[in-house]
């Protein structure tokens, strides 16, 4: 009777592994939004869904040096987000909690890296 309780129990937690989503190796998940100014000066919210992680992530409309860096990061992902005020993660930096560190628009950010 033990044994086919065990049985049982470990068909069970085989079943309940094959049924969850597997997330991608290597990546935060949840959501990273920040603001930016476009052309006109209009701001604009992005976002980076699901991270990658360990990887130097270098925010899109910023990489420009004439354009003005992102700002009022929002870090509501699984990871550590440490921000940098220059391009493929140099300069100054400031760390985020994970599940929602932010920062206000006096800190500049130009790119990110998830732990």
């Amino acid at each position: 009777m033990r044994l086919r309780h065990t049985a049982a129990t470990a068909v069970s937690a085989l079943a309940l592994a094959l049924a969850l989503p597997a997330s991608s190796a290597g990546a935060s998940t949840g959501p990273f939004t920040y603001v930016y100014n476009d052309p006109d000066g209009t701001p604009r919210v992005s976002l980076l869904s699901d991270p990658q992680s360990r990887a130097c992530l270098a925010l899109p409309e910023v990489t420009d040096p004439n354009v003005l860096p992102a700002h009022s990061p929002k870090n509501y992902t699984s990871s550590v987000a440490t921000v940098f005020t220059g391009p493929d993660c140099t300069g100054s930096s400031y760390t985020l909690r994970p599940n929602g560190g932010r920062a206000s628009e006096l800190l500049k950010l130009r790119s990110v890296v998830f732990s």
